[in-house]
């Protein structure tokens, strides 16, 4: 029995060291997004690029934050200063204000395309590298303010040397109805009205394709000419935002059943929750949730023709620099 225990651990670390390895993985793949698109060479609009670098610097501070300061930190290494109570919550805040802005991004994103293809006369106004920083930065700014609350949920666990140390829920947390309406209000505000807003922009944008496709080729059949390049950008920009969306919708949306379902709660890894079906898909959503902080570079490489010739030019760049330097 209790060797069936330890392997049973065992197995248990093991898996989770692969989980969190691959999201730290996620932090080189961001890195790389943010010097190909800020090289500006990816054949995007600088409104459009704007967009995807702040997207992509969101998503490398959520795993820095919560894959590598708190989940390696908290499981492989011991006490340190990171445990402090303060900077604990601290931690807490600075990850729901990058998750904040990476959600919110992507529908400032949706709404830019919408936009651009659906409101030609606002499209000069709002299409632009200017409107596109004052929008960044608004959402930057709202998302921390509203994170700052979560700051007072949290209270010592213990005391050492009188140094405050982990955090755990206040008693006001589990009793006052003011915290309750504030932890529903933060599951329907990120991501639920991003999520609808992104399916009601989406399937705004693609009545207004299909529309525009028709009366086009009614157009284009009367001049004979098939060859439409318009047609053919604006199939390239829907692809690159439906697989966006799309993929944010489906990795965020076990979070979204778990947090109307029940309330978060701060699990400890400890050996009598991991059988608790609750647990388990808390954690599953949260490993989706960082998932998804490390797909978007995916899904330029797969969509972006350009992208991918910059991240080829790059690679023989590093090997050419190696193969000098090993000379």
């Amino acid at each position: 029995m209790e060797w069936m225990r330890v392997s049973a651990a065992a197995d248990e670390l093991t898996e989770r060291l692969r989980k969190d390895s691959a999201a730290a993985g996620a932090e080189l793949v961001n890195l790389l997004a943010i010097v190909i698109l800020s090289r500006g060479k990816c054949g995007l609009s600088k409104c459009v690029t704007h967009y995807l670098v702040a997207m992509a610097v969101a998503d490398l501070m959520v795993v820095i934050i919560e894959v590598i300061l708190k989940r390696i930190n908290n499981i492989y290494f011991p006490i340190n200063v990171l445990f402090i109570t303060p900077i604990c919550a601290m931690k807490l805040v600075t990850k729901i204000a990058a998750l904040d802005c990476s959600v919110w991004f992507t529908v400032a994103f949706t709404f830019d395309r919408f936009v651009a293809i659906c409101c030609p006369n606002l499209k000069q106004r709002h299409c632009t590298q200017r409107t596109a920083n004052k929008v960044l930065a608004t959402v930057c700014v709202f998302g921390c303010l509203r994170s700052i609350p979560f700051y007072f949920m949290y209270e010592p666990q213990l005391i050492i040397n009188n140094i405050p140390y982990f955090c755990i829920e206040t008693s006001a947390d589990y009793t006052s109805p003011l915290w309750a309406a504030y932890e529903w209000f933060d599951s329907i505000l990120t991501p639920l009205v991003p999520i609808l807003l992104i399916l009601l922009l989406n399937a705004l944008t693609v009545k207004h394709i299909i529309k525009s496709n028709i009366v086009r080729r009614a157009l284009r059949s009367s001049i004979n000419n098939q060859n439409d390049p318009e047609s053919e950008n604006r199939k390239r920009s829907m692809i690159l935002l439906f697989t966006i969306s799309g993929n944010f919708i489906l990795l965020w949306m076990t979070y979204v059943v778990h947090s109307l379902r029940w309330r978060v709660k701060n699990y400890n890894y400890t050996d009598r929750y991991y059988s608790n079906p609750i647990y388990i898909n808390q954690q599953t959503g949260y490993m989706l949730q960082l998932l998804s902080s490390c797909t978007n570079t995916c899904i330029y490489g797969l969509t972006q023709r350009k992208f991918r010739e910059e991240l080829k030019n790059g690679m023989k760049y590093l090997i050419t620099l190696n193969g000098r330097l090993y000379k």
